[in-house]
This record gives C-alpha cells, sequence and structure tokens, in this order.
C-alpha cells in the first residue's frame, strides 16, 4: 500500500519510507511477522540556518490524521528553533482514518511502527544527528510517543542501541503503561503535557501511575506538566 500524505510545505521534501503493520501489540510484542509492509509518504524539512548537522523530532499526528494548522504548525516552529522534522500520516498510509481504526487492536501498533521506521531513515541521513532524534505527538501521537519510549517496544521494533533522545507526549489517552521493574522504559526522558480538565487523561489516573511506579522503586523517567484549565486536544484550532 502507498500512502498519501500531506502537500509538502514551505521548507520540506517529499519523501518515502517503509514501515509494517500489525494487528495487535501481542503480534508485535512477540515478534510475529508483520501483518503486511507500507510505504509511508512524509515530508522531511531542514531549518534555514545551515548546519553540518541537525538534531530532529518526528512529529506524529492526532486521531484525526495530520493537520497543516496542528502538526504542520508544531514542525514549522520547531524547524525555527533550529530543529529538522518529520511529518507524515499512518491512518493515510494504510488508505484509513483514526476513527476507523479506533475501535480496533490494531490502531496503536501501527503508529509505534511508523515512528521506529521513521527514526530509523533518519538516523540513516548525513545531515541528521543520530543521536539527537525526538518524537512529539498529539493525543493519539502523543500514546504513540509514550509507548515509544517501552523498552519492549524498543527492541522488538528496533534491535540494537539505536533509540529516541526524548518523548514529548501532548495530552496522550493513557491507555497503556508497563509493569514497574528495572529495564521497563529505555532510559530516555519522557514530558507529559497535560490538561487539568482532560477526561481522556484525568490528571489524577496518570499521577496514580506515576504513583506505582515510584512506589515500586522503579520509577519512570517522566515528568509533567498541568495546565490550568486545559481540556483535551487544546492544541488543535478547531
Amino acid at each position: 500500500a502507498v500512502g498519501h500524505c500531506q502537500a509538502p510545505q514551505a521548507g520540506t521534501t517529499a519523501i518515502t519510507f517503509q514501515s509494517s503493520t500489525y494487528s495487535d501489540f501481542r503480534q508485535l510484542l512477540t515478534r510475529e511477522a508483520a501483518t503486511g509492509t507500507v510505504t509511508i509518504r512524509a515530508n522531511l524539512g531542514f531549518p534555514e540556518e545551515k548546519k553540518d548537522r541537525y538534531p530532529a523530532v518526528i512529529v506524529v499526528h492526532t486521531i484525526g490524521g495530520y493537520r497543516d494548522t496542528n502538526e504542520g504548525y508544531a514542525a514549522a516552529e520547531l524547524r525555527k528553533s533550529g530543529f529538522a522534522t518529520l511529518t507524515y500520516d499512518s491512518f493515510a498510509a494504510r488508505g484509513t482514518t483514526g476513527v476507523a481504526m479506533s475501535g480496533s487492536p490494531g490502531y496503536l501498533p501501527p503508529g509505534v511502527a511508523d515512528a521506529y521506521a521513521a527514526l530509523r531513515l533518519l538516523a540513516s541521513q548525513p545531515r541528521i544527528d543520530a543521536d539527537r532524534i525526538a518524537i512529539l505527538g498529539f493525543s493519539y501521537g502523543a500514546e504513540v510517543a509514550h509507548l515509544t519510549a517501552f523498552e519492549p517496544v524498543r527492541s522488538a521494533l528496533n534491535p540494537g542501541p539505536g533509540r529516541f533522545a526524548a518523548h514529548v507526549a501532548f495530552y496522550p489517552g493513557g491507555n497503556f503503561g508497563v509493569i514497574a521493574e528495572r529495564g521497563a522504559y529505555t532510559g530516555s526522558p519522557v514530558l507529559m503535557l497535560l490538561g487539568e480538565k482532560d477526561d481522556n487523561l484525568p490528571v489524577a489516573k496518570f499521577e496514580n501511575y506515576l504513583a506505582y511506579a515510584r512506589a515500586a522503586g522503579n520509577p519512570a523517567p517522566i515528568e509533567t506538566v498541568i495546565y490550568p484549565g486545559a481540556y483535551h486536544a487544546w492544541t488543535v484550532p478547531d
């Protein structure tokens, strides 16, 4: 399957990379063969300032798919701050939508598969600093950003030492966590940006998760910022 992505923004180039589709996390974590492969169309952008190599951020979309006014805006601002950026649409690449996939156990595994495929792509680029590639996501993408910090997911999708340098999650769903044990996370820092009034992930739920990990003696490498009065998806214009 060949998925369509957004039209290239100014200062970006359309590229493709290969990824995989999994029906559920069991298939992924037990390292069974993927259900299928897919070609992802993406946009790679660089800052105007010329450097030999750049740090990079992979920006992952919401359940609504890529939007110029949300993910595109964030990527443009990151480029102004000196980061190369990569954006794409995991749902469009598979000829579907987030709404259509959200009721199935297979709606999140393609997101994490695409993220690690994107990491491998960027790490191979001579203009990218392979040790300074982060992932940032919104809602669905925030859940992907958190899941990619789990060591079992990383080792299943990216055998070897390669990992994300940082994970930034804007209002994630909080559907998945890991058992609080040594090695549950890759060790890279995770930043959670949460809305005080977010019904999708109540702040208390995530605070309980962090307390559980601390009490078990293996605190998660997660920092949280709580925005007073903010609801879910506060960055999305509509």
